[in-house]
């Protein structure tokens, strides 16, 4: 069993952040809707530790029992359609609201923490929020008996960088396609995932990228298209269509790709009317936008009248400028510049670009190419390929080699099948919970998971982790530390009905190195 090392080690960093905080002494601040729209109601100290506490034991305790091979799922029941079965963390934590407002502020503090590891490695939530429920817990009772919660915050933030930097110092990087299988068939919970998964990876490399869309089959299934990725999200959160996965995804959209930085939206103005008309999706691609360009489109998209997403051109200076040729060459739209003597004002429809589809994320686009550019790609590379032979620093190489890798390395789309909506909307989050576990994995590496790295790490780093603290308060943070690293552990023996400290006093002994068993 492995574990990406990314999202380990967002888990130690949002949880060091976010877990503890502070929490000793301040008061907690919630709205009193029967008093007034901005009325709030003060509880300090031992009443306001008791209900956070609550409300955070209340999210872990609903999420934990998700964690590890043997978790089970939860059901999340819906105002519309049919219940939901989920097994993933981040996705259960943001549907629980307590009706007590005290013991929702600690409920929210929990959302917080299982987002942000979402945020950093797309893996990490459940295993998260445990973490944070044994930080706090431990915490209260420290400062509870008179610790210092500032000396607190600092030994767990001092001993999370200790262990953060270990575990990237063993990590072991992904070889081989038999690990990439692994990752995925543990990250999904099904050897059928993990193998399509893994197919995936291999054919597109590390340049592509993987897509998951539904299918109108029963099967699930890959398909590899052309097609490149940008390293750019979505400008405003207002234009994301999937509230749930945070993403806007346009099907068959118009592509416009300029230099220019909008700002004035009577720039835009001639073309948006003709869209409203034809009622294509857009997507603009542009060096900046803002102003009451931004707003416009912001209005518009909110209200129905046009589905439109807006993204940053990617890099910077010159690199910026080929970036935006290659994509306008990929999509088959014209290129507007005024250095080839193209205005905004003076766009048409037959100037833009099309795609099958465009999947917008907070930090990235996948743009799936519809095959008519096919020729004009491969020309395009061609010529890049010549530029990097011909470059005069290796900086201009490295470059020209990433837009090759970004126009040639290809786009797979696993298209999910079931039988039900229920059944369709669990695997989609499985598959993608999965894609950003190998992704992570690709990055940083993997180290033994089933909690048993941050188990053995526990005995290994104890006296250097104490060595590094300075005073009492910071060795107590310390040791609610290195405590609560060893619950993830203790949680996936548990959900498989084994003794939780009996298998982790096993593994710190040696007799398992990489996790425990599926079986």
């Amino acid at each position: 069993m492995k574990l990406s090392v990314l999202a380990l080690t967002a888990v130690l960093s949002v949880c060091s952040v976010s877990g503890f905080g502070g929490l000793g002494a301040p008061p907690a601040l919630h709205r009193r809707g029967d008093v007034s729209l901005n009325a709030k109601t003060v509880s300090f100290r031992e009443q306001s530790r008791k209900k956070l506490v609550e409300g955070i034991n209340a999210v872990a305790d609903a999420v934990r029992v998700t964690l590890g091979p043997k978790g089970r799922n939860v059901v999340l029941e819906r105002n519309y359609g049919a219940p939901e079965i989920v097994n993933d963390g981040v996705t259960i934590a943001r549907e629980i609201s307590l009706a007590d407002p005290e013991q929702n502020v600690g409920a929210r503090l929990v959302q917080e923490v299982a987002s942000k590891s979402d945020n950093k490695a797309g893996d990490g939530t459940t295993t998260s929020t445990i973490m944070t429920k044994e930080i706090v817990n431990q915490g209260m009772r420290a400062v509870t008996s008179g610790v210092s919660p500032v000396g607190l915050n600092i030994g767990i933030r001092k001993t999370a960088r200790i262990i953060s930097d270990e575990i990237r110092d063993i990590a072991k990087p992904v070889k081989s396609v038999d690990d990439l299988r692994a990752i995925a068939t543990i990250a999904s919970g099904s050897v059928d995932m993990g193998r399509i998964i893994a197919s995936a990876f291999e054919k597109v490399g590390e340049t592509g990228s993987t897509v998951v869309e539904e299918s109108q089959t029963l099967i699930d299934e890959v398909e590899f298209t052309e097609g490149l990725t940008i390293d750019r999200g979505y400008i405003s959160p207002y234009m994301v269509k999937d509230d749930e996965r945070q993403i806007a995804e346009l099907v068959n959209p118009k592509v416009l790709v300029t230099d220019a930085k909008i700002d004035n939206v009577n720039e835009i103005v001639p073309l948006l009317e003709q869209l409203v008309k034809s009622k294509d999706p857009i997507i603009l691609i542009a060096e900046d936008i803002t102003g009451d360009a931004l707003s416009a489109l912001v209005v518009n998209k909110m209200r129905g009248v046009l589905d439109v997403v807006a993204i940053k051109a990617p890099g910077f200076g010159v690199r910026r400028k080929e970036y935006l040729q290659d994509i306008a060459i990929a999509t088959g739209a014209t290129y507007v510049a005024e250095e080839v003597g193209v205005t905004l004002d003076s766009v048409t429809l037959d100037m833009l670009g099309t795609a099958e589809r465009i999947v917008v994320a907070k930090e990235s686009t996948t743009i799936v190419t519809d095959g008519k550019q096919a020729d004009a790609i491969r020309a395009r590379i061609a010529q890049i390929r010549k530029q990097a032979e011909t470059a005069e620093t290796d900086f201009d190489k490295d470059k020209a080699v990433e837009r090759v890798a970004s126009l040639g390395g290809g786009i797979a789309r696993i298209k999910v099948g079931a039988a039900t909506e229920t059944e369709l909307k669990d695997k989609k989050l499985r598959y993608e919970d999965a894609l950003n576990s190998v992704k992570s994995a690709q990055e940083l590496g993997i180290v033994p998971g089933g909690g048993a790295c941050l188990a053995c790490l526990q005995l290994s780093l104890e006296q250097k982790i104490f060595d590094a603290m300075e005073t009492d308060d910071q060795k107590q943070g310390a040791i609610i530390m290195l405590k609560s690293i060893v619950a993830p552990c203790m949680q996936v023996a548990e959900n498989a009905g084994i003794e939780g400290a009996v298998v982790c006093s096993k593994i710190q002994q040696g007799y398992e190195e990489n996790g425990v068993s599926r079986k």
